[in-house]
C-alpha cells in the first residue's frame, strides 16, 4: 500500500461527521411538509436514529440537538442515553427565527425587550451546553429588512455586537460559539450576517472562542467556497461546516450530490493543512432537509459521500502538486488534483470499513438491519417530530 493510502486510511478512520438531530424528523420546504413513517417522536428517538448512522458509518460518532426543538426535562439523562446508543451529544443550535416576537429581528431586533429574550435564550442554550458536555454553540440569526429604511444597519450591527459580546463572556472553560452566515433568506434587504466577512469581523471582535461556522448552500452562485476555507484556516478562524448541497439557494440537499466536485476541492484545502481530523478543532457537521428520501439513508449517504470526498482530497500527491505549482506548469499541477478527484476510492473506504468491523456498504447494511421495519412498527401514535417539533 502506498504511503498516501496508509496515511488516507489513518485519517479517515478518525473522522467524524456530525448528524442533525432535526434531519430524521419530518422536514420539507416553505411549501409542504412531507410526513413518513417511523421518524422520531422525541429527542431520545432522534438520538436512537443517529446511532444506527453511526453503527453503519463508523464516522458519525456525535449528534447535534436543536433547541427548544429538542428541549428535555432532563439533560444529563439525555446524554446518558446518547451515551449508551455509542454516541455523544455536540453542537448546541440555538433558534431565534421561530417565535412571533422575532418578526423584525432578534439579537438585532430594535425593541430591547425582544433583544433581551434572544439573549436569554442564547445563555439557556449554553446551560443545555454545560448539562450535556457539548463544547460548540452554533448561532444562525434570521435577522435582516425586507426595505430600504426600514431599521438602521449600523445599529442593527451595534446591536448584535453587544449581544454576542454577552454570550461570549457566558462561555466556560473549552466552549466556543460558531458565527454562522446566510447570503439572504427569509429577510430580502439586507441580512445582517449576510457573508464571512461579516462573521469573521465580530468573531475576531471577540476572541479565540469565536469561529465562523461555513454552511455550503449560503452563497451567491459561483462563490468559491475553498477561498474562504483556506483563508479562515490562515486565520485561525474556522470552526466548522455545515455540509449540504444547493443547486439555485438554500436548497439544504444531500452533501455531494450537487456538485461533487466543490465538496473534493473543500476537502483538499483542509487536507492540505491537516484540518480533518478532531485534533483540528472544526466541528464537521450535516445539515440537510430531508423531505422526499428516506431519512436515516440519507444521512448514512451523506457521510458516504463526505467519507468519498475526503479520501480523494487525502490521495492528492502535495509533492507533485507543489512542484507542479513551484514551476508554473498550469496544466499539470490541475492534472494532480484532477488525477486524485477521478480515483475510485469505494474500495479503499470499503476496506478500511472491514477492518473497523463495519459492512462494506452501510446502505446496504442498514436495510438489511431491520432497523426501519422496527421503528414504523413500534412508533405508532404521539407526535412526530419535524420543524417546530
Amino acid at each position: 500500500m502506498s504511503d498516501l493510502r496508509k496515511h488516507a486510511k489513518t485519517v479517515l478512520a478518525g473522522q467524524n461527521i456530525e448528524t442533525p438531530s432535526w434531519a430524521f424528523g419530518n422536514s420539507g420546504t416553505r411549501f409542504k411538509v412531507f410526513g413518513q413513517q417511523g421518524v422520531p417522536r422525541d429527542p431520545f428517538e432522534k438520538i436512537a436514529d443517529a446511532a444506527a448512522v453511526h453503527r453503519h458509518t463508523g464516522a458519525a460518532g456525535s449528534v447535534a440537538l436543536h433547541i427548544p426543538w429538542d428541549k428535555v426535562e432532563d439533560y444529563p439523562a439525555l446524554a446518558a442515553h446518547a451515551a449508551e446508543q455509542g454516541v455523544s451529544i455536540g453542537t448546541i443550535n440555538s433558534n431565534t427565527f421561530q417565535d412571533d416576537d422575532y418578526m423584525l429581528g432578534s439579537v438585532c431586533h430594535p425593541d430591547p425587550g425582544v433583544r433581551r429574550k434572544a439573549t436569554d435564550h442564547l445563555l439557556e442554550c449554553v446551560d443545555i451546553m454545560d448539562a450535556v458536555g457539548s463544547t460548540d454553540l452554533k448561532l444562525w440569526f434570521a435577522d435582516g429588512t425586507n426595505y430600504p429604511g426600514q431599521d438602521s444597519i449600523a445599529g442593527r450591527q451595534d446591536r448584535l455586537a453587544e449581544v454576542l459580546a454577552e454570550v461570549y463572556d457566558r462561555l466556560g472553560e473549552g466552549q466556543r460559539m460558531l458565527l454562522e452566515y446566510k447570503l439572504f433568506e427569509p429577510s430580502f434587504y439586507h441580512t445582517d450576517v449576510p457573508d464571512w466577512g461579516t462573521s469573521f469581523a465580530h468573531c475576531s471582535q471577540l476572541g479565540d472562542k469565536a469561529q465562523v461556522v461555513i454552511d455550503t448552500g449560503h452563497h451567491a452562485p459561483g462563490t468559491n467556497i475553498e477561498f474562504i476555507v483556506a483563508f479562515l484556516l490562515r486565520e485561525a478562524k474556522l470552526g466548522g461546516f455545515d455540509f449540504n448541497s444547493r443547486f439555485y439557494a438554500d436548497d439544504d440537499l444531500m452533501v455531494g450530490s450537487a456538485d461533487p466536485f466543490q465538496l473534493f476541492r473543500i476537502m483538499h484545502e483542509l487536507a492540505l493543512r491537516d484540518a480533518i481530523g478532531a485534533e483540528s478543532g472544526i466541528a464537521y457537521m450535516l445539515d440537510q432537509c430531508h423531505n422526499i428520501e428516506p431519512k436515516i439513508p440519507a444521512v448514512i449517504r451523506s457521510v458516504m459521500n463526505v467519507q468519498e470526498a475526503t479520501a480523494k482530497a487525502l490521495l492528492v500527491d502535495h509533492e507533485a502538486l507543489t512542484a507542479a505549482q513551484a514551476s508554473g506548469d498550469v496544466l499539470g499541477a490541475n492534472a494532480v488534483l484532477m488525477d486524485a478527484y477521478n480515483t475510485d476510492v469505494r474500495p479503499l473506504l470499503a476496506e478500511l470499513r472491514g477492518e473497523q468491523g463495519l459492512y462494506a456498504d452501510p446502505v446496504a447494511a442498514y436495510k438489511a438491519s431491520g432497523y426501519a421495519e422496527t421503528i414504523v412498527e413500534t412508533r405508532r401514535g404521539g407526535q412526530a417530530a419535524g420543524w417546530g417539533a
